[in-house]
Order: C-alpha cells, then sequence, then structure tokens
C-alpha cells in the first residue's frame, strides 16, 4: 500500500506540469456528461406530448427536437476536445517519464548498470511505461467522465422523485464493495506478471546476443526448455490477474441489474398511482441504465488502473535510484603530465569478497604500463578505478599529485583514451562513429588516423566511405573490423593517457604487427596501461605488473621478470613452450 501511495505522489508530480489541459479535460467531461444526462429528461418530455393517437402535440415535440440536437452536437464537440486534452497529457507524461529514465541511466553508477539485467532495464523503459500509458489514458478518458456521471445521474433522479433515488443510493455500496475487493487482489498479480514480463525481456535479449555461442554448444534446448519455464510462470501470473480483472465486469453488472430492476419496480408503482407521468418514468429508467453503466467502466479502469501503478511503480524505482555521487570538486584536469599513483587501494564489487587489498603503483608519466595475470585477477577492475567507473573503497589514486576524487569524472575520463577487447559503435557514419560527433576534424585527419590503424583499406571500399551508415552492432563489419574502427578513433584523438585492453584481440598476426607499430609511436610520451593475455604483445613494456588475486606479486620488465623464473615466466613459458 506504501508502495501504491508512493508511485502516485510520483505520478501526480509529472501530471502538475500538465494542469491546465487536465483542468479543461474535467471541463469536458463535466459538460458532456451534463449534455449526456439532459436528452433523457428532452426525450421523456416529448413522450409527456404524446397523449394518445392523435392528440400529439407536433410543435412542441419538434421544438424539443431541435433543443436535442443542439446539445447532441454541443456534447460531441465537448467529448472531442477531451479526448485531445486526455491524449496530450498521456503524450507529455510518457515522454517526460522516458525521458527522465534515460538521464538518469546515464548518471547511474556502474554498479548498478552491472548489478541488474540489462534486458530488465529495457522491459522498464519500454514495455512498462508503454503499459502505464494505457493504462492512464483510458483513466482521463473514462474513470473522470464516469464519476461525474454517477453524481450527476444521481442529481438527476434527485430531481424527479426522491424515495427512488434513496433506493439506489442504498443499493450502490454493494457494487462498490464488490470492486474493491477485485481490485485488492488485481494489483499484486499485476506486479508480479510485470516483473516476470521484465525477466523474460532479459532472458530473449540475453540469448538473441549470444545466439552464436548457444548454436556452438548446442544449447538451443536448454534454452527453449528455461524460456518455457519463466513463459509459464508469466502465464500463471496473467492467468491470476486476467481472472480477477475479468470477473469485474459481470459482478458489477449484476450488483446494477438490481438497481435497474429497483428503479424500474418501484417507478411502476408510482406511476399507476399517478405520481410519476410515463415520460418521467422512461426519463427514470434511461437514468438507471446510465447510473450503472459507469460501474462497469470504473471496474474495468481501476483493473487497468492495477497494471498501470504496478508498471508505473518499476520505472519510478528507477528513475528514484541513487545516481552517482556528486563531485565534491570542480577541479578540472586539463593538459595532464600523465603521473599516477595507486597508494594502499582496497576495492570490492562485494563487501563479502575481497578482490584488491593493499594496491601500491607509482607509474611516471610516459611509461609504457602492462597488466597481466590469469582471469578474475583484478586486471580490468584497476582500469575501472583508474577511469573512476567505480571509486576505491579506501586508500587513493592520484594523477599528477592530485586525487581522482577530486578531479571532475569528464575531465578525467576525456584524459583517456580506451580501446577495449569489446567493441562499442553507435547507430550513425563512420565518421560519426570516429570523431564521436565531435566537431573540428577534418577529412584529411580522419583519414590520417584511420591509416594509421589500418582502417582506411576497408573504409574506402565501402558503399560512401567515411560517411557509410552503420549499425550499433557494426551490421556486415567483421569483429576486427569493428574493433579498427575503435582502434581509429582513440589514434584520432590522442589523449595524454592509454587504456589498451586486449585492444587487437580480434586482429589477425599480420595487422597486428603493423597496429602494434602505431600504438608504439602513438604511445612514445604518453602514459599508457596495456591489459594482454598474449604476452608477446608487451615485450616492449617499460613495466610489467603481474597480478594475482588482486595483488601485484611480480614487477619489472620482461627480461627481469624472465630471469626472476616467477610467476610471469611461467605464463610466458606456457605460450612459448618451444
Amino acid at each position: 500500500m506504501e508502495n501504491k501511495t508512493r508511485t502516485l505522489k510520483n505520478l501526480f508530480r509529472y501530471l502538475k506540469k500538465y494542469f491546465i489541459f487536465f483542468l479543461v479535460s474535467v471541463c469536458m467531461a463535466l459538460l458532456t456528461v451534463i449534455g449526456t444526462l439532459y436528452v433523457p429528461i428532452l426525450v421523456g418530455n416529448a413522450i409527456d406530448f404524446i397523449v394518445k393517437k392523435g392528440q400529439v402535440d407536433f410543435i412542441a415535440i419538434a421544438g424539443i427536437l431541435r433543443k436535442g440536437l443542439f446539445v447532441v452536437v454541443l456534447t460531441g464537440i465537448a467529448q472531442w476536445i477531451m479526448n485531445i486534452c486526455n491524449n496530450y497529457i498521456t503524450f507529455h507524461v510518457t515522454r517526460d517519464i522516458r525521458n527522465e529514465a534515460m538521464k538518469k541511466i546515464e548518471i547511474l553508477p556502474l554498479r548498478y548498470i552491472d548489478g541488474h539485467s540489462h534486458g530488465d532495464i529495457v522491459s522498464r523503459v519500454i514495455a512498462d511505461v508503454d503499459q502505464f500509458a494505457d493504462g492512464l489514458l483510458m483513466g482521463f478518458s473514462q474513470f473522470f467522465t464516469g464519476i461525474i456521471t454517477i453524481f450527476g445521474t444521481l442529481g438527476f433522479i434527485f430531481s424527479i422523485h426522491v424515495g427512488i433515488a434513496l433506493l439506489v443510493v442504498l443499493l450502490t455500496p454493494i457494487s462498490l464493495l464488490v470492486a474493491r475487493f477485485i481490485a485488492t487482489r488485481t494489483y499484486s498479480m499485476f506486479q508480479l506478471q510485470s516483473e516476470t514480463r521484465g525477466e523474460q525481456t532479459s532472458y530473449v535479449e540475453e540469448i538473441v546476443g549470444g545466439e552464436r555461442v548457444v548454436k556452438a554448444f548446442g544449447y538451443e534446448e536448454n534454452a527453449i526448455r528455461k524460456f518455457e519455464e519463466i513463459n509459464d510462470k508469466l502465464k500463471q501470473y496473467s492467468l491470476r490477474a486476467i481472472f480477477y480483472s475479468s470477473i469485474t465486469n459481470p459482478s458489477t453488472r449484476f450488483v446494477n441489474s438490481l438497481v435497474y430492476a429497483s428503479v424500474a419496480l418501484s417507478g411502476a408503482f408510482c406511476a399507476i398511482s399517478g405520481r410519476l407521468s410515463v415520460g418521467q418514468l422512461t426519463c427514470l429508467l434511461s437514468y438507471a441504465n446510465q447510473y450503472t453503466k459507469p460501474f462497469n467502466e470504473i471496474s474495468g479502469v481501476i483493473t487497468e488502473l492495477q497494471n498501470a501503478i504496478a508498471c508505473a511503480a518499476r520505472i519510478f524505482e528507477l528513475i528514484g535510484e541513487e545516481p552517482e555521487k556528486e563531485e565534491k570538486s570542480t577541479l578540472v584536469l586539463r593538459n595532464p603530465e600523465g603521473n599516477i599513483n595507486l597508494s594502499h587501494v582496497y576495492f570490492s564489487y562485494d563487501p563479502a569478497k575481497a578482490l584488491i587489498e593493499d594496491l601500491n603503483l607509482n607509474v611516471e608519466s610516459g611509461q609504457r604500463v602492462a597488466i597481466v595475470g590469469p582471469t578474475g585477477c583484478g586486471k580490468t577492475t584497476m582500469i575501472n578505478l583508474l577511469m573512476r567507473f567505480y571509486d576505491v573503497d579506501r586508500g587513493k589514486i592520484t594523477v599528477d599529485g592530485r586525487d581522482i576524487r577530486e578531479i571532475t569524472r569528464g575531465s578525467l575520463r576525456t584524459s583517456y583514451g580506451m580501446v577495449l577487447q569489446d567493441t562499442w559503435l553507435r547507430t550513425g557514419t563512420i565518421r560519426d562513429n570516429i570523431t564521436m560527433g565531435r566537431k573540428g576534424f577534418t577529412d584529411e585527419e580522419i583519414i590520417a588516423a584511420a591509416k594509421e590503424a589500418h582502417s582506411y583499406s576497408f573504409i574506402r571500399k565501402m558503399p560512401q566511405g567515411l560517411d557509410t551508415w552503420i549499425t550499433e552492432d557494426g551490421e556486415g563489419m567483421s569483429q576486427g573490423q569493428k574493433q579498427l574502427l575503435c582502434i581509429t578513433r582513440v589514434m584520432l584523438h590522442l589523449p595524454r593517457m592509454l587504456i589498451l585492453d586486449e585492444a587487437t584481440s580480434s586482429i589477425d598476426t599480420r595487422t597486428e604487427q603493423k597496429i602494434q607499430n602505431a600504438f608504439a609511436k602513438m604511445m612514445k610520451g604518453r602514459t599508457s596501461f596495456i591489459v594482454a593475455h598474449r604476452l608477446s604483445t608487451i615485450r616492449n613494456a617499460d613495466m610489467i605488473l603481474v597480478m594475482k588475486d588482486g595483488k601485484i606479486i611480480e614487477q619489472g620488465n620482461h627480461e627481469e621478470l624472465l630471469k626472476k623464473n616467477g610467476f610471469y615466466a611461467a605464463l610466458y613459458h606456457s605460450q612459448f613452450a618451444s
């Protein structure tokens, strides 16, 4: 209940911006209901002018018909304006929520992104917001109109006959109790349904993204079986939610039929005794039908709103996550020399599992530092700490003597050039992917960088050269070509510090040798960190750090470490046994 209240408060925060449209919508709903309820009075009056055969007041009836036509047209225009306002509010609220969700994702710490399924995050921003929009639109379109119709109808019934109106009021709570009973059970079911749908989206994204691995290891049947398990779970929650929501309408219809029958019987006796005219009885029966109809609509709307609120709770949970800690300093790193020091650094992703403990390292400007070691020893974690993707738990990392926690993240990260094993491209032209959207680079500079990275040979063969449009997954390009584009990007920007994490892992040996020569030129005078499993690529490093279990166990250049005949020598000889 507390979660639902918090969700509604968040929703009203977004609705406040469009209060004028909301007010116009309510006014138009009021006008629509008044017009709709006024028509039965006109019909009743017309019936009363039909006394018997041969005694019909056609002049009076014609006047009533003209009035009725005017009311119907006015009601139609009011309803049209109301729907425009409702659609406007729904579109803009969902747009604002999605925009804020995307902004929040951009400032969330990587710890959150790494700790949550990417498919579930996508499901919250796309599917859950769509479901929320559908429920919100239905709520605006039918909920307020239904409420106004109920009170308006009661007012008109009271104006015709107080006794019958009191009878209707006494029977009304039965319908409300039935709707409340069902609504309390549908929310939890829709919440589980929404969470399972996120799990399903996550699994589908995982399997589709790794389809080559699935086929290579013959995992198809296992993948299908696990998907069916998630699908069955979704089916169970959906069936329960649909069951409760589907009994809403017939239950309220049964109660509403009781109201209609009570009005018809009591009204008939009043008409026989002369306390009501036939026209008034017709009017009361029409109102009884209109009075009960909104209960059916509102019960359906409540069911949809339960689903919408459950979906909104998930997206608001994402928006409400703690962002990356605000920077305490506004120090901007400009033209760094590249002196980097790690002093008594402790860090772990999980407090229960120690990873890096008491790590000390001093790197002088222009040094090439290679980091090697078995998988899980902390190589990539050190890169994450240098780039401030994560902050250290204890100790400190300094650049040119300044604690990196005092330096703005933007300026620190701009000072590094990164080439990772996992390539990252964006939908756009090859030029955009190399420049990363930054202005000021000429075609000659881009081509020169591409030649240095040995990517120009395939770029010039593309249909439009640098202006060839590519997608984020680099469709039609090999993994090696995608990695060459990422290397070209760094070659063009040439920052003061470099991080190369398995930068040539997807490139053939001949091209790799050429790129190593280009890297050697690029790294001159620049502080460079090279993470590699292929030890042949790091022989010329000024310093090689051998890591194991989050600690540096050996340190020195290639020849010094081979003479020690320790862990590095064992790694090296395992690759070059001959």
